[in-house]
């Protein structure tokens, strides 16, 4: 399958240079009928060699790029791809609809489930649309109107994270924005079904919060996941961007780090070279590790679900001095 990439990080490129090369191959034996066979397979075992080495050994600041490369799977494209019968719901009956934040029942197996996730653009048409993934008030007051159907329902809900944070213009605080979110938390922490949250991109600040509470927090292991992105981390300590890389190493944004502080509960492994190589293996991937969750919690009885809910949250407050 011939590959086409709108973004090539620097690290990537002998990668990418040497899967381009497997690719012109392929075309001209196609072409020409000539047996390149042994020549290709040769090569893509070098190929798979050199993304396993490339790979394993990202610094925090390389996975910062990756989970904000414009190839990766969206919120839409995980949809597609692992679910049957989804509807997008719109508007929060209130304001307007978000296209930032979108959301609707579906079938993910045996399960009918409410999905609801950021979602972001390719290209500047679509960006613009989405507003780069950065929600505003009505696009958690949608979040929320449709976990509120999920509920009614019985349905266990499906967030997906991918947001540089919410929207910071003054029409969004003039609506309430910091409102919005802050309901969203409170609503989570005791809605009566299972909530599966997964970090699929990057989770900056309480953008990703307001959809975040959950019963049990997956990421994908090439994201981020912050209070504040290492952009505005390095602006705030040295007034200085391009410090950037050593602020995210400090600030332990990476899966491995949030494993090991408790704030996630699961790490979800890439396809190899990550996400945005394999849309259709990552979304099986992260399939199997929602369906796993799903059979676990929805045999738990709401009232020790919520006390396990909250359970989990205070322990992330924990520390020793």
């Amino acid at each position: 399958m011939k590959r086409t990439f709108r973004m090539i990080l620097d690290f990537e490129k002998p990668v990418v240079d040497l899967q381009k090369k497997i690719d012109d191959m392929e075309e001209y034996a196609r072409e020409t009928g000539v047996d390149l066979g042994d020549d290709i397979n040769r090569l893509k075992k070098k190929a798979e060699t050199l993304r396993n080495e490339v790979y394993s050994k990202l610094s925090s600041w390389q996975r910062v790029q990756l989970a904000r490369h414009p190839d990766r799977p969206f919120t839409l494209d995980y949809i597609e791809h692992m679910t049957e019968d989804f509807v997008e719901l719109h508007g929060d009956r209130y304001y307007a609809d978000d296209p930032a934040m979108i959301g609707g029942p579906a079938r993910l197996g045996k399960y009918k489930v409410m999905i609801i996730g950021q979602q972001k653009g390719r290209d500047v048409k679509q960006n613009l649309h989405r507003n780069f993934g950065m929600s505003n008030p009505e696009g958690y007051r949608k979040a929320l109107r449709l976990m509120k159907t999920a509920a009614k329902f019985k349905m266990p809900v499906l967030t997906f994270i991918d947001t540089p944070g919410a929207y910071p213009g003054i029409g969004a605080e003039e609506r309430g924005q910091a409102e919005a979110i802050a309901k969203n938390l409170r609503e989570m922490a005791r809605l009566p079904v299972p909530i599966i949250v997964t970090i699929i991109g990057e989770g900056a600040s309480g953008g990703a919060l307001g959809i975040g509470v959950g019963d049990t927090i997956l990421m994908l292991e090439n994201c981020w996941y912050s209070v504040i992105s290492p952009e505005g981390c390095a602006a705030i300590l040295w007034n200085d961007n391009a410090k950037a890389p050593v602020a995210a190493e400090a600030m332990k944004v990476t899966a491995p780090d949030l494993l090991e502080l408790g704030v996630i509960d699961k790490i979800v492994p890439e396809p190899s070279g990550g996400a945005h190589w394999d849309h259709d293996a990552a979304a099986e991937i992260l399939k199997s590790h929602l369906t796993e969750e799903l059979d676990r919690l929805t045999k738990i009885p709401v009232k020790k679900l919520l006390e396990e809910r909250i359970k989990k949250y205070e322990r992330m407050g924990e520390w020793k001095e």
